[in-house]
């Protein structure tokens, strides 16, 4: 009975009001991003299988894998777990492939990091050898070096959003929508070259 919002759920509920991104646009974007550097060995870290975004970035990359006409190589889709150890050893394993990813893109910026420490322990030039991108735009891609390309959740946006549908279910308001829908954007750092 105590009204509530929730912001990028782990699951979408028909019973709770709930403020998401379009994860799945998002991960085709940065995909092509990706391809259109001149990378076509493009791999994919994705996070924690219990959280639906998860699923959702997944989802869009392998989409635009598809529309690229990109081989769907399973080797290249590795299972972290959101951490930053987590991407350090899918990125080890990626890497460690015959044929190596150009790119690998990570499902949030943790994971990300992780690969980028991985590439360089294993002497891989990050972006001339390897590219890299991430998901959330948390601090770490600005402080890590080189700078991290990643896609930027609109966290404040979708914060405040809750906060007046929050408001507005307390008045008692009508029409209150089921869900609401804030794009998140490309951001295109030093981590991402040409190939």
């Amino acid at each position: 009975g105590v009204p509530m919002v929730s912001i990028a759920p782990a699951e979408l509920r028909d019973d709770i009001v709930q403020v998401v991104t379009d994860d799945f646009r998002a991960c085709v974007a940065m995909t092509r991003a990706l391809y259109a550097l001149g990378h076509r060995r493009i791999a994919f870290i994705a996070g924690h299988p219990d959280h639906r975004a998860v699923g959702e970035r997944l989802n869009g990359f392998r989409t635009a894998i598809a529309e690229l006409g990109l081989p769907d190589n399973p080797d290249y889709i590795a299972q972290g777990y959101n951490s930053f150890d987590s991407g350090e050893v899918a990125g080890a394993a990626l890497l460690s492939l015959p044929t190596a990813p150009t790119a690998i893109f990570a499902a949030n910026d943790d994971m990300a990091a992780g690969v980028m420490r991985i590439a360089h322990k294993f002497g891989v030039s990050i972006p001339k050898q390897l590219s890299v991108a991430g998901f959330d735009d948390i601090p770490l891609a600005t402080q890590v070096w080189p700078a991290l390309s990643t896609v930027r959740q609109p966290i404040e946006p979708m914060a405040a959003m809750a906060v007046q549908l929050l408001i507005a279910k307390l008045r008692n308001a009508k029409d209150i929508p089921a869900d609401v829908l804030i794009r998140s954007e490309l951001v295109l750092r030093e981590t991402t070259g040409n190939h």
